[in-house]
């Protein structure tokens, strides 16, 4: 397959060229020899990588706490559909046994395949998180942190877990971030009621992420810079629901230019009513109710999103004045950096997983290519 006249996003540039695929990789960029092989012209739409979402629940009525291999299917095929190539079905603070269930459905459809984006692995978020920082989280599945309850939880797929999200001054956080560390699982301060100076010492231990920045974290102060501040502070990377809901534009275009846009990935915290009508629905065994582009508790507390990824870049797009391609890298490379698979997803490159998305000038979605072959 020759993609021919589009717009390439490249990880520091956008150059006009085309794209050959050969099975399911990208064989060479701007072939210069007759290749006799389906083409496509893409009129000057931009070829982009596909999106990786690295915290997403659910989509399409679907949550990874269903603990099925359909359940995450379904989601995989719902973001497909808005340009979402791989992405990492996240877990709820639940039973341990619910935990359970979804990670062995994860890595079920991870070892299978899917009919949609490809699972990288899995985001646990929670249950080893502070009460008072619960968001929509579940407080009566808090557990305290332990490796042993983490062996427990996760059993034999140990290979399956791609990051975690902990409170880190919370007793017990600060064994298992270690242990944790030296298993290589990346670990994300969040959820958390931690000081400026608890932050850091976890960050010293081994923290190098943080989940959805500003959200259910200690604020930016200037006499106590909290969470936000040692995020800030520090070279973690970071991650931001672009909804304009979760987080102001403002306060957005602070974020960027503070960790500057290598250190920072768009993310959805998508649940199960992204692209679905709005309406009642669950997260974590809590009814949600979605209205107003919001998904919310009966008590108002935000519960996830119903954010696609090709609107997260396109509100960033046209509330900040980033280059495409940056912002496009936040939603693409840095997600493929933080799930280890940099070497091969992320980035238009030879050698590389064809696994593409083609949009136009508004970010509207005209074609997504997994592995080779046109999903839409």
């Amino acid at each position: 397959m020759l993609i021919k006249n589009c717009k390439i996003i490249f990880h520091d540039r956008i150059e006009t060229g085309s794209v050959l695929i050969e099975k399911d990789k990208i064989k060479e960029i701007n072939p210069i020899t007759q290749i006799n092989t389906d083409i496509i012209d893409a009129k000057g739409l931009y070829l982009s990588p596909g999106f990786i979402d690295v915290h997403i629940h659910g989509a399409g009525g679907s949550d990874t706490m269903d603990g099925t291999r359909e359940s995450i299917n379904t989601i995989a095929k719902t973001i497909a559909a808005f340009g979402t190539t791989s992405f990492l079905p996240t877990t709820m603070t639940c039973s341990i046994n619910d935990i359970q269930k979804a990670i062995e459905a994860v890595a079920e459809a991870k070892a299978a395949g899917t009919d949609g984006a490809n699972v990288l692995g899995v985001h646990l978020e929670g249950p080893f998180i502070s009460p008072s920082m619960i968001g929509a989280q579940n407080p009566n599945f808090i557990q305290t942190p332990s490796i042993d309850t983490f062996k427990e939880m996760v059993g034999e797929h140990l290979d399956s877990i791609t990051s975690i999200t902990i409170a880190p001054e919370v007793e017990g956080a600060k064994e298992l971030i270690e242990y944790l560390n030296h298993l290589g699982i990346v670990i994300s301060i969040g959820h958390s009621k931690a000081t400026y100076k608890q932050a850091l010492e976890g960050i010293k231990l081994g923290i190098g992420h943080s989940t959805h920045l500003y959200n259910a974290m200690t604020p930016l102060h200037h006499r106590e810079p909290g969470i936000v501040g040692a995020i800030f502070d520090t070279d973690i990377t970071t991650e931001t629901i672009s909804d304009g809901i979760h987080i102001s534009y403002p306060s957005l275009r602070v974020a960027y230019k503070q960790k500057g846009t290598d250190k920072v990935l768009l993310v959805t915290d998508a649940m199960m009513a992204c692209g679905m009508p709005e309406g009642k629905y669950a997260l974590g065994g809590q009814d949600v109710y979605v209205k107003d582009g919001a998904a919310r508790l009966k008590e108002g507390n935000l519960a996830g999103s119903i954010l696609t990824l090709d609107k997260a870049i396109r509100n960033v797009y046209k509330n900040s004045t980033f280059q495409l391609y940056d912002i496009v890298k936040m939603a693409t490379y840095n997600g493929a950096k933080h799930c280890k698979v940099a070497d091969k997803k992320g980035l238009i490159k030879e050698g590389y997983d064809a696994d593409l998305v083609l949009f136009d000038d508004d970010i509207n979605i005209e074609k997504v290519i997994i592995g080779g072959k046109i999903i839409r």
